[in-house]
């Protein structure tokens, strides 16, 4: 059986894109068509600076193997996708030589790394939970046990209390101690790793009840919502609790980031084409992606990497628990909450969950 060099090129996995001696895209795979986003009619013909710009590192490699006969390999994000996505390419080029040895055009090849890189990611998150547990259950330990015997003795004080500067003081001890009660509930919750009730989800229904409770609060007066739903996704398997409890504490955040001017909540449902979630036996599972986008300020470089952190908070009435919680029980539900906040251009922060359970 023989197979055209075409049939062969388009089975790889990974993506080869070939250039003649002066640049030109000759010959392209499906592959490299699906990582590029384009259709082999779009490129072939014109120079590989057309791909991505001449600054991009297929343009670069493929330039450096013509000049100089050498091989040479580059991983790239700029290669930008739908759906606001970053795709993670390994880009490699090799010159290719006619029958005297002359370089005669260069063999891209591109390994679309994301989904590795993916789980790689999810693999340091759930070591940075299981991290966080612990401190947590040592934490809450110390601290619960004398709670109680402080807000009984607030309150034989305030019983007690002959004067009302006196039971003005026990009553704020109580509301103090069942403050940090709360807390500490909130915090062991990151120890305890509490299974997750599932059930069938309608998100848009979860959403809707989170955004009207929150339109009601004065934390979102000053602001308006853009709801950009998808109609066609459907019920998710997950915990109606949790995941409100995650959509409000995004939603929260989101107004109160916008403060004190206030500006627009844009929340986007989507199907997540681009990104893949895994199971445990490596399998690609169909992703939603709820996406809470802000217009305030954005989170600054060297504050990026804390957000997440339990207890970490810029604001002065806040106690750093909102993201954990919502980091928390997205991955509980097997998604992954990502982060983002390019300059001057407010926050993004989308939760990517399932379509089907993954254990």
């Amino acid at each position: 059986m023989a197979f055209a060099l075409q049939q062969i090129l388009d089975a790889l996995l990974e993506g080869v894109v070939v250039v003649d001696e002066w640049g030109m895209v000759r010959q392209v795979n499906d592959s490299a068509c699906r990582i590029l986003e384009t259709s082999a009619d779009a490129i072939i013909g014109h120079p590989v600076e057309d791909l991505h710009g001449a600054e991009h590192a297929l343009a670069r490699l493929a330039r450096a193997a013509l000049d100089t006969a050498r091989a040479a390999v580059e991983s790239d994000q700029a290669v930008e996708r739908r759906l606001e996505e970053d795709a993670v390419v390994d880009v490699s080029a090799s010159p290719v030589f006619d029958d005297l040895g002359n370089v005669d055009g260069a063999l891209l090849v591109l390994r679309d790394t994301t989904l590795r890189k993916a789980i790689e990611a999810d693999a340091t998150e759930r070591e940075r939970l299981d991290w966080s547990g612990r401190i947590a259950l040592g934490i809450a330990h110390e601290v619960k046990n004398p709670l109680g015997g402080i807000r009984g003795a607030g309150e034989l004080l305030s019983r007690r209390a002959s004067d009302d500067r006196t039971r003005r003081t026990a009553d704020l001890i109580v509301r103090e101690v069942d403050r940090i009660a709360n807390l500490v509930e909130d915090f062991m919750l990151l120890a305890r790793g509490e299974e997750i009730r599932r059930g069938e989800v309608n998100i848009h229904q979860v959403l809707d009840e989170v955004l009207d409770l929150l339109a009601h609060d004065g934390i979102a007066a000053c602001s308006s919502v853009e709801r950009q739903y998808d109609p066609s996704i459907p019920p998710l398997p997950g915990d109606a609790e949790r995941l409100t409890q995650v959509f409000h504490n995004l939603a929260r955040n989101a107004f109160e980031a916008m403060q004190p001017d206030g500006g627009t909540l844009q929340v986007t449902t989507r199907m997540a084409l681009a990104h893949r979630l895994m199971t445990s036996e490596g399998e690609p599972v169909p992703t939603v992606a709820i996406v809470f986008r802000d217009s305030g300020p954005g989170i600054a470089g060297e504050v990026m990497d804390k957000v997440a952190t339990p207890f970490f908070t810029t604001r002065k009435q806040g106690t750093g628990l909102g993201l954990p919680l919502a980091d928390l029980w997205v991955t509980r539900h097997g998604g992954r909450l990502r982060i983002e906040s390019p300059p001057r251009e407010g926050t993004r922060v989308t939760a990517y969950l399932p379509l089907r359970r993954i254990e």
